[in-house]
């Protein structure tokens, strides 16, 4: 037996009363489902859906109600206006994160290089990087770079957004620990843009996080060590042989981090450091220059 849309929608809705943003888990599930929109909602109430569909929309509630991440049930999450792949295997791409994305483009248009070579450490799903690009490309600045992660199966997330996103020519992945995955590779460096965002939780708080962050979303992309620092130590130590004098360096932080990450890229030798807040008032963004 099938359902109305509209009738579908309020039960959902009823089903996820409680979950912070359930109106519309329980509408972005909906829409997944069955192809529907916000115009379908409103002018076809009463549009048909059939019943595999229908109990595929209840299976999906029952698994969000399960703090599993809507975006791993959709598959899909937005970023910089594009659409990424997202799995299990690579952290769903966060609105706080745009601020990265946006400062260093901020920089580039504003700087006019003709060419540009870019270095994602800790990738995942790509979303940093291939935005860059994408951008880049739009404005007319004729850029490539390259996205690391330690993760295989990241980077076969990466891999597909790179073909969504049309960016094959422009863009690159290769596994490994940070600088060790530029190994073997002939054009690995020097870059004249970085970015990163890395594991930056304290690993004692992980365990206090909301159980769709603890328990969904990959450890491996979450924890920075007992001080949540230690992955910048490891990239402003690793950051000088493969950077061109006067590079730009911009890593996301933790909301309490940007003095801790700021001493530490000073006493790395880089100069020009700033810290920048997002839009909801809290650092986010650590930005320095590599020293002549």
């Amino acid at each position: 037996m099938g359902s109305e849309l509209r009738a579908l929608y309020e039960e959902g809705r009823a089903y996820l009363k409680g979950f912070p943003d359930g109106d519309l888990d329980a509408k972005i599930l909906l829409f997944s489902v069955t192809g529907a929109s916000d115009a379908d909602l409103l002018a076809d109430p009463h549009r048909a859906v059939e019943s595999a569909k229908a109990s595929r929309y209840r299976a999906l509630l029952q698994r969000r109600k399960e703090h599993v991440p809507t975006a791993y049930l959709t598959g899909h999450a937005g970023f910089m206006g594009l659409d990424f792949l997202v799995t299990p295997d690579v952290l769903i791409p966060e609105q706080d994160t745009e601020t990265l994305v946006e400062a260093a483009l901020f920089l580039v248009n504003a700087s006019h290089p003709k060419t540009l070579r870019v270095l994602d450490l800790c990738t995942g799903s790509g979303c940093i990087l291939l935005s860059v690009l994408h951008y880049l490309r739009q404005a007319g600045i004729r850029a490539t770079g390259i996205g690391t992660d330690l993760s295989e199966a990241a980077l076969a997330v990466a891999e597909k957004n790179r073909a969504c996103l049309d960016l094959a020519k422009e863009a690159s992945f290769s596994q490994g620990d940070l600088f060790a995955a530029l190994a073997d590779r002939a054009d690995a460096g020097p870059f004249d843009l970085v970015l990163s965002n890395p594991p930056y939780i304290r690993e004692d708080v992980i365990g206090t996080l909301a159980p769709e962050v603890r328990a969904a979303e990959p450890h491996m992309a979450l924890s920075g060590g007992a001080d949540g620092l230690a992955f910048y130590r490891r990239i402003a130590a690793g950051l000088g042989p493969i950077c061109r004098d006067g590079a730009a360096v911009f890593l996301e932080i933790g909301y309490d981090q940007g003095g801790a990450v700021s001493r530490i890229l000073q006493e790395a030798g880089f100069s020009g450091i700033r810290v920048q807040k997002d839009l909801g008032g809290n650092d986010r963004v650590v930005s320095c220059k590599k020293t002549p």
